[in-house]
C-alpha cells in the first residue's frame, strides 16, 4: 500500500528508485496472475486455446486499471500487513466478479477447464498477497533509508510542534533528521523538553536553513500570528526547504499545495516539488526516451555544427557555463560555443541582438537554438530535464534572488532546456527586472500545474517556435 500524496512528499526525496519500485508494484502482480493462469494450462496439458488468451488479457487490463481502495488518510503512512491482505482479497474478488459477469454474458464459461480455473481462483490470491507484501517491505526499506533523511527544523517552541518533533524522531518511516527548534522566547521561558535543541530566534532561521542545507520547515507559529508567518515566509523564500504549516492556515502564492496529516496532527504543504515517487519515474523515463532518441538522430548535426564552430572562430566546440540545478546544487551546463568569449564568472553579460561576441556559425546556432543540444547530455546525466524552468548562469542567480521574491523556489524542480516561459516569448536577453519577474511567474505556474501532459505541449509548442523566433539572437 502506498503512502498518501502529502506524506510521499513529507517523507521522501526525488527518488529515481522509488517511483520503479512503485511501478513494478503495479505492474508485478498482474505478470503473476497471468503467468500462473499459463502455468496452471501447461501443468493440466489444456489446449491452449484462444478463450485462455482472452481471458489473460482481460485479468492484466482489470488488474492494471482496478484501484486500490480508498484508505483512512489519518492511518500511519506505512500500514501492517492486514489491510495490505484485505486490499489484495477485495481487488481479487473484484477482478473474479468481473470475469464471472463477463462469461455469463457470453456464455463462455463451457470452454474453460473448472479444475484450472477454480486452482486459478483460489491459490492466485495467496501469491499475489505475498508479492505486494514483499514491495511493501521493499518500499519501507528504501524510505527508511538514513541516507534519505531530510534535515529539519521547527519556526515556533509549543505543544504542536513538540509532539509533531517527538513523533518524526521516534517514526523512522518519516525519514527526517529533527535539528531543533526556532522561537523568539528564551530558554528559560518555554523550559524546553530534554532533547529538544532552541537553536535560535525566528530571525536567524533563514540564514540556519542556508548554511545548514535544511530541507524542511515546519511552521507551528499560532494562528493569530499571520503577520508573523507571512514575514518568515518571504524570508525563507530565498532557500530550497519545503515548508509546511502546522496546523491549518489561509497564505497566498501557494506552490503544490496539499492538505493532510502527519499521525493526526493536520498540516498543509504550502511549498513543494510537484515531481515525486512515481511522478518523478514518469518524468525521468519520458526525458530518457525523448533525449536519447533526439540524440541519435542528431549525430551527423553534431559533426557538422563541430565543424562549422571550428572553422568559423579559434576555440573549444562546446561551451561548459556553471548554473544551479534542483534544489539549488551547482551543475555544469553545456552548450555548442557560439561567441568569441567564455564567460562563466561574477559577472557576465548576457547576449544582446548585433552583439559583436557572436561568432558568424553562433548567429545561425543562436537564432534556431541549435546552441542547446549539448543539454541533451546534461539531460541523460539526470542534471537537468527536457522542460523546466531555464536555468540561469550563476551570477544572474545570486543577482535576481536578491531581487525577485520567490526565485528560487523555481529550483524546486529540475532545470529544462525549454519551458512554459519560453514557449510565451519570455526567452532570450532580459532587459529589465519586470522581464525576468514575468519569466519566474511563469516558471511557477509550471510548478503549480505540472503534468506530463504539459511537459509534451511544452514540446510541441518549443518545436514550433523554433524556426521562428524573433527573441532568438
Amino acid at each position: 500500500m502506498a503512502p498518501t500524496a502529502l506524506t510521499h512528499q513529507v517523507i521522501t526525496r526525488n527518488s529515481f528508485w522509488v517511483g520503479c519500485v512503485a511501478a513494478l508494484q503495479m505492474v508485478v502482480p498482474a505478470i503473476v496472475a497471468v503467468g500462473f493462469l499459463y502455468y496452471l494450462v501447461s501443468v493440466f496439458d489444456a489446449e491452449l486455446a484462444e478463450y485462455f488468451n482472452a481471458m489473460a488479457v482481460l485479468v492484466a487490463i482489470l488488474m492494471l486499471l482496478l484501484p486500490y481502495p480508498a484508505r483512512d488518510p489519518q492511518q500511519p503512512i506505512f500500514s501492517g500487513s492486514l489491510p495490505i491482505v484485505i486490499s489484495v482479497v477485495v481487488r481479487w474478488a473484484i477482478v473474479l466478479g468481473a470475469l464471472l459477469a463477463v462469461a455469463y454474458v457470453t456464455k463462455f464459461s463451457a470452454h474453460y477447464s473448472r479444475r484450472i480455473v477454480l486452482t486459478w481462483a483460489v491459490v492466485t490470491p495467496a501469491m499475489l498477497v505475498a508479492v505486494n507484501l514483499f514491495f511493501h517491505e521493499w518500499m519501507r526499506r528504501l524510505m527508511c533509508n538514513p541516507e534519505n533523511a531530510r534535515r529539519t527544523v521547527f519556526a515556533g517552541y509549543n505543544e504542536v510542534s513538540r509532539t509533531l518533533s517527538r513523533q518524526l524522531r521516534n517514526s523512522s518511516e518519516f525519514c527526517m533528521s529533527v535539528q531543533g527548534f526556532f522561537d523568539d522566547r528564551g530558554a528559560d521561558r518555554l523550559q524546553p523538553n530534554r532533547g529538544d535543541r532552541l537553536l535560535g530566534k525566528l530571525s536567524d532561521l533563514p540564514n540556519f536553513v542556508k548554511q545548514h542545507n535544511v530541507e524542511v520547515i515546519f511552521i507551528s507559529l499560532p494562528v493569530g500570528h499571520l503577520k508573523r508567518t507571512t514575514e518568515l515566509l518571504s524570508q525563507i523564500r530565498d532557500t530550497t526547504a519545503s515548508v509546511y504549516y502546522a496546523p491549518d492556515i489561509v497564505v497566498y502564492d501557494l506552490i503544490q499545495s496539499r492538505t493532510g496529516s502527519i499521525n493526526g496532527i493536520p498540516v498543509i504543504a504550502m511549498c513543494e516539488t510537484p515531481i515525486y515517487g512515481f511522478r518523478f519515474f514518469a518524468k525521468r523515463c519520458t526525458d530518457i526516451l525523448l533525449s536519447s532518441i533526439a540524440l541519435l538522430m542528431s549525430v551527423p548535426l553534431f559533426m557538422a555544427i563541430a565543424v562549422a564552430i571550428k572553422a568559423t572562430s579559434p576555440g573549444p566546440v562546446f561551451f561548459k557555463q556553471r548554473r544551479y540545478g534542483l534544489n539549488g546544487e551547482e551543475i555544469s551546463v553545456y552548450k555548442f560555443r557560439t561567441m568569441h568569449v567564455t564567460e562563466d564568472g561574477a559577472q557576465i553579460t548576457q547576449a544582446s541582438r548585433d552583439d559583436p561576441r557572436i561568432t558568424a556559425a553562433g548567429r545561425i546556432l543562436r537564432k534556431y537554438s541549435l546552441d542547446e543540444l549539448p543539454q541533451l547530455i546534461n539531460v541523460l546525466q539526470g542534471r537537468m530535464s527536457l522542460v523546466g524552468p531555464r536555468p540561469h548562469a550563476v551570477a544572474h542567480n545570486e543577482m535576481y534572488r536578491k531581487l525577485i521574491n520567490g526565485y528560487m523556489v523555481r529550483h524546486k524542480v529540475l532545470p529544462g532546456i525549454t519551458g512554459l516561459a519560453q514557449v510565451n516569448g519570455l526567452r532570450g536577453e532580459t532587459k529589465s527586472l519586470e522581464q525576468m519577474e514575468a519569466r519566474v511567474r511563469c516558471d511557477l505556474e509550471y510548478l503549480r500545474q505540472w503534468s506530463v501532459g504539459l511537459d509534451l505541449q511544452i514540446l510541441a509548442k518549443t518545436a514550433l517556435r523554433v524556426w521562428n523566433d524573433r527573441e532568438a539572437y
